[in-house]
């Protein structure tokens, strides 16, 4: 996991996508000021990083466009497609499924079926709080039902990722999140926040629980005026982390708003996480032992015994 920071994300309005498990619960319409934005463009390239527009579903001005088109970046909402619910046909290479739980089980055969249209698909689930250990069977069996089509994608050289099972194969290292350590986000407000979903929180009124001292329900991190100020910023590091250091379900959510939200602790994942986390991580296990038997070889990924890491108290 990096240590650094590398990505900067710029809401450009108060109803920006939803592009992860939280939900964008505002509905009015807060273009960030023109200044705002160009001041944000210009912090990221001091700073040298990669930045995601986060875009609402209306066309910009067209001064914001110039403003945008002067710095290398990738548009959220636009050439990353978010849907959700899903489609017959992708007209994407990058999409982004929300869904429930319970609407990927179902859709399962759906979401089969559009692997071989797609060159990444990311499925992320945005009610993992309501996820019981009666669904661990049915969840496993969706799995298993892409890794079907995926299979036979490999053997024909055709490579489709999906996050929640690929990406796994790939990583040596805990590659998650990274809010607040590896990206930073800047609101309409010119404040920073460690994930988008923190200022959905303060918009709404939900009180502080994070690890810095604000009044109110403020939940920002700095702004562009005083700069980025992230108190206790080690709490957020995954050497911090006893539970989450030494596991190898590398390519887990680790969503530090969903931490705070279920456990009260930033670095701290809950049961639900964990559980629907190494679901998928052997998943992965199972798909790169099928392609091994291919003549595709990958890097093995152990078997384990365990579905959340708390179980096994004594490795970490």
């Amino acid at each position: 996991m990096k240590s650094y920071l590398q990505y900067l994300v710029i809401l450009l309005d108060d109803t920006s996508v939803a592009y992860c498990h939280a939900e964008n619960p505002l509905k009015e319409r807060n273009l960030m000021p023109l200044e705002t934005l160009k001041k944000a463009i210009l912090f990221g390239m001091k700073e040298n990083l990669m930045i995601q527009f986060v875009y609402p579903n209306y066309e910009l001005p067209a001064e914001y466009n110039e403003a945008i088109e002067s710095i290398d970046h990738v548009k959220i909402g636009r050439e990353v497609q978010i849907l959700n619910e899903v489609p017959q046909h992708i007209s994407s290479d990058n999409v982004v499924l929300r869904l429930s739980v319970a609407e990927f089980i179902a859709k399962q055969y759906d979401l089969a079926a559009l692997l071989p249209q797609a060159k990444r698909l990311n499925i992320c689930l945005v009610d993992i709080e309501l996820f019981k250990d009666v669904q661990i069977d049915e969840y496993k069996n969706a799995l298993d039902t892409l890794n079907a089509v995926l299979v036979n994608l490999y053997k024909s050289q055709k490579q489709t990722q999906v996050n929640i099972i690929t990406d796994r194969l790939q990583l040596t290292e805990m590659h998650n999140c990274e809010a607040g350590i590896g990206n930073i986000t800047i609101a309409p407000n010119g404040k920073f926040y460690l994930c988008p979903a923190f200022y959905y929180d303060e918009k709404q009124g939900v009180s502080n629980k994070m690890n810095h001292v604000t009044k109110d329900a403020s939940r920002s991190v700095g702004d562009l005026e005083a700069g980025l100020q992230i108190p206790n910023k080690q709490l957020l590091q995954l050497d911090h982390a006893p539970l989450c250091r030494n596991c190898d379900a590398y390519h887990c959510n680790r969503c530090i708003w969903l931490n705070q939200k279920l456990t009260w602790d930033n670095n701290t994942p809950s049961h639900q996480q964990c559980v629907l986390s190494h679901i998928e991580r052997n998943a992965a296990r199972e798909l790169s032992i099928k392609l091994h038997k291919a003549g595709l070889g990958l890097p093995e990924i152990k078997e384990i015994d365990y579905l959340d890491p708390f179980d096994v108290k004594e490795e970490w």
